[in-house]
């Protein structure tokens, strides 16, 4: 099965990709990806494991999503894009920039895996295996910055998208595999440090997933923002302050 991509908007420039954290969809970025498309255009993928890409193999590590989504980018003749990515997802665009660099034309990562050891596995574990609306929405609130409310019905969404057999067992294996005896897989330090592409990383001070301390010791010609009042959730907390990083990142600004 192939991977399911969201595509909106056009334009000659190198294009937007979207790529989701754990347990999302290209649902996420919802209405970044509809501004956006009104300037350029803009793929949002369903990571393999989740959402219509549920059933892609090999499904798990953020290696093999990488090059999945490298191999489609390829597949659609797209020479380069800039990379979004938000957590895992973020994990995802370091490794796809890593792996093709002349492909990434700009790296902006929303509280992205791999920057440190710290990751709150059981939160996940929890989130992963949550069969109701109450236990989704415990995990939720726990995701999301103490000021930011979880928005009405996401929930009951998340559950809906569950329902497919097997979906729910495919999020516990595939949260296991997100940490080793608790701690998370690091990113190469050395392969960051060689990124020349423009890179801004942005992390909420209040992120319950993964620390905003791992924003503290990345390489210096990183741009870094840290928003303290806000959670892991970044595109769904502040949406319209992601879309202007993500515009300046990618060099959309006019």
């Amino acid at each position: 099965m192939t991977l399911y991509v969201k595509t909106a908007g056009a334009g000659e420039g190198a294009p937007v990709v979207l790529l989701h954290g754990f347990g999302g969809s290209h649902d996420v970025w919802g209405p970044i990806q509809e501004r956006l498309a009104a300037e350029t255009a803009t793929l949002a993928y369903d990571l393999p494991g989740h959402g219509s890409s549920f059933a892609c193999e090999g499904a798990g590590p953020a290696k093999v999503a990488a090059t999945a989504i490298l191999v489609d980018l390829e597949a659609r003749g797209i020479a380069s894009a800039h990379l979004v990515g938000h957590s895992m997802g973020g994990a995802i665009a370091a490794l796809m920039a890593i792996f093709q660099p002349q492909r990434a034309a700009s790296l902006t990562l929303l509280a992205p895996g791999g920057f440190g050891p710290q990751i709150n596995q059981r939160l996940l574990k929890r989130y992963a295996a949550a069969a109701d609306e109450t236990a989704l929405l415990l995990c939720l609130e726990a995701m999301f910055g103490w000021f930011s409310p979880v928005p009405q019905g996401l929930a009951a969404k998340l559950l809906a998208s569950r329902a497919a057999p097997g979906y729910r067992d495919k999020l516990r294996e595939m949260a296991e595999g997100l940490a080793r005896d608790g701690r998370q897989g690091m990113l190469p330090a050395e392969k960051l440090q060689a990124l020349t592409m423009p890179v801004s990383v942005v992390w909420g001070g209040l992120d319950n997933v993964l620390p905003a301390r791992q924003a503290e010791s990345l390489p210096a010609h990183y741009s870094v923002r840290l928003f303290p009042d806000l959670g892991h959730m970044l595109p769904e907390e502040a949406p319209d302050e992601m879309l202007d990083i993500i515009r300046h990142t990618a060099g959309l600004v006019r």
